[in-house]
């Protein structure tokens, strides 16, 4: 699955002024003020469509981890009351009566939390793609060594956002793109995967840790957060930091559209164990193909419970997804059933991914090691997803003419 690699961005980049020398040119004129126009069908929850679902209480909680549930949701209201939904769905003050019951909630009793606290809600048709993430554990240290020559990066500090200088100023609208200022101040797209592997970063002093396979460092770079496990044990978690800018390219799809995978003679499965037994035995036309991915992904150590997904807080395994923010109000719970028994049940939006867009999608997060490594390299699930909105939020959608039905199905 993918994941992508951009699992949630929440470094910020900065917007770096020309270096000495580079010319300044005109000052830029005020960007043109947009044409106000009609929002895309299906470019939010509200604008698809939203009907009310079920009653919670008659969705089967109680066998569905509700208190782990519970755990996650708590954490998550730190964030659900102060930030804007861009899904259009809540708004923060919609979150404060349920967060205020989950902070002295018994979690013995958390089935009975959301049955009460919530109402369920279906956007669009309701039809539902789930993947699956883990939090890869590969092999690593801290320091160089033999055996571990892989370079896993930090944020360069040149990395930052600018306009090429040959970008017209009344196209100067919106953030800048992402890049690097040369020797000679003209400002380029930033190093790709082929550039950074061949040594373009080498020696700057941004070597956090080092991986002793690079198909390994691939793949946790897509997944977006993993361990390092050194030799005697020790122990480096590592987060997604940012990102070099460049187009991500799933190479799952290009080894698929040139016949490689499949159930055929010579053909590799589709699943991530079926595209590393392909690098691992080609790897001259493995390491080509990787290198078709430009995107690259620079990591922060971390500290603490858990990685961080895009909200700001920890994602637990079998408990987060990642949704698209554009339809889903990360910290809602969400309420699957599918025909894959591993993801049917109640899950918390935590998390985003770079793959993950669309109304009803999600990618499920299954934690480290082994087990959760083979249950989200192979997942891929079908079936019906509902949202657990806050009390009161589909009457205001409605009254508000927000596309939301009044009938309850």
């Amino acid at each position: 699955m993918v994941l992508a690699a951009a699992l949630s961005a929440c470094t910020v980049i900065p917007h770096a002024p020309p270096p000495p020398g580079y010319p300044a040119g005109p000052a830029p004129r005020p960007a043109p003020t947009p044409t106000p126009t009609t929002p895309p069908a299906a470019g939010s929850a509200v604008s698809l469509g939203v009907q009310p679902g079920p009653a919670p209480q008659g969705l089967a909680f109680a066998g569905a981890r509700p208190a782990a549930a519970l755990r996650s949701f708590i954490e998550s209201c730190k964030v659900l009351v102060t930030r804007t939904d861009q899904s259009g769905l809540t708004r923060p003050a919609d979150w404060k009566p349920a967060c205020d019951a989950a902070a002295s909630w018994p979690p013995a009793r958390a089935a009975e939390f959301f049955a009460s606290q919530f109402e369920s809600a279906r956007i669009g048709d309701g039809r539902t793609y789930v993947t699956g993430y883990y939090e890869p554990e590969i092999a690593g240290t801290r320091a160089k060594q033999p055996g571990f020559a892989v370079p896993v990066y930090a944020m360069p500090p040149d990395l930052v956002r600018g306009w090429p200088f040959e970008t017209p100023f009344d196209q100067r609208a919106g953030q800048p793109p992402l890049g690097r200022y040369d020797a000679g101040g003209k400002f380029l797209p930033y190093y790709d995967r082929a550039q950074i592997e061949d040594g373009a970063l080498a020696g700057k002093g941004l070597e956090i840790g080092w991986a002793a396979d690079p198909v390994e460092l691939f793949f946790l770079q897509i997944q977006g957060s993993g361990r390092l496990i050194g030799p005697d044990g020790t122990v480096v978690r590592i987060g997604y930091a940012g990102q070099n800018g460049l187009p991500y390219t799933g190479i799952g799809q290009v080894m698929r559209d040139r016949g490689l995978i499949g159930t055929g003679p010579g053909q590799y499965p589709g699943s991530m164990q079926g595209i590393m037994a392909y690098l691992r035995e080609h790897p001259d036309d493995g390491k080509a193909l990787m290198r078709m991915n430009q995107s690259w992904v620079f990591f922060r150590e971390l500290t603490g419970d858990g990685p961080i997904g895009a909200l700001g807080v920890p994602v637990r395994g079998q408990v987060s997804v990642a949704a698209d923010p554009a339809f889903v109000p990360l910290g809602a719970p969400v309420w699957l059933v599918t025909d894959r028994e591993e993801t049917s049940g109640l899950w918390v939006a935590q998390d985003t991914g770079g793959a993950i867009k669309g109304a009803n999608r999600f990618d499920s997060f299954w934690g480290a090691g082994p087990t959760a490594r083979t249950i989200a390299g192979g997942m891929s699930a079908r079936g019906d997803a509902l949202l657990l909105l806050p009390k009161g939020t589909l009457a205001r959608l409605a009254s508000a003419g927000s596309g939301t039905t009044a009938a309850r199905k």
